[in-house]
C-alpha cells in the first residue's frame, strides 16, 4: 500500500515542528497584545469612573455650602441630607471607606465654629496611565 501513494504526497502529508512553533509564536504575540490593549482599557475606564465620582462629590459640597452656608462635616452628612444618593465606592481601592478628605481651615474669627470637608479624594496610592498620582486629583 506504501508504494501506491506517490513519495511526494508521502512528504506533505503533515506540518513540521518548525511550521508549528512559529504559528504557536505568533498566536502568543497576538494575544499578549490583545491583553495589553484589554487592560488599558479597563484602566482608563477605573479612571474616568474615578474623574466623574469626584466631580459630583465636589458639586455637592459646593451646593451644601451655598445652601446651609457651612460645609458638610462628612460624605455621610451628603448624603443623608440627599445632596448625593451614596458615597460611591473608589473605583482604585474598591471600597467606599477610603476616600480621603480635606477639611476647612478653621475661622481664626470664630475659633469654636465646626470645620468641615471642602474637598475628597482617591485614597488609592497608585499612579495613573499619566503619571499622576490618584490621590492628587
Amino acid at each position: 500500500m506504501k508504494d501506491m501513494i506517490p513519495a511526494r504526497l508521502r512528504r506533505m502529508r503533515g506540518f513540521t515542528l518548525i511550521e508549528m512553533l512559529i504559528v504557536m509564536t505568533l498566536i502568543v504575540v497576538l494575544a499578549s497584545v490583545g491583553l495589553i490593549a484589554y487592560q488599558t482599557s479597563v484602566r482608563r475606564g477605573r479612571e474616568a469612573v474615578l474623574k466623574e465620582d469626584l466631580y459630583r462629590m465636589r458639586d455637592a459640597i459646593d451646593q451644601y455650602y451655598a445652601d446651609k452656608g457651612k460645609y458638610p462635616t462628612d460624605l455621610n452628612e451628603l448624603v443623608s441630607t440627599n445632596y448625593i444618593r451614596r458615597v460611591p465606592v473608589d473605583p482604585m481601592t474598591n471600597s467606599a471607606e477610603t476616600w480621603q478628605t480635606v477639611m476647612a481651615e478653621p475661622d481664626p474669627s470664630n475659633p469654636s465654629a465646626e470645620s468641615g470637608l471642602t474637598d475628597v479624594k482617591s485614597g488609592s496610592e497608585g499612579a495613573a496611565i499619566d503619571g499622576t498620582n490618584y490621590n492628587e486629583w
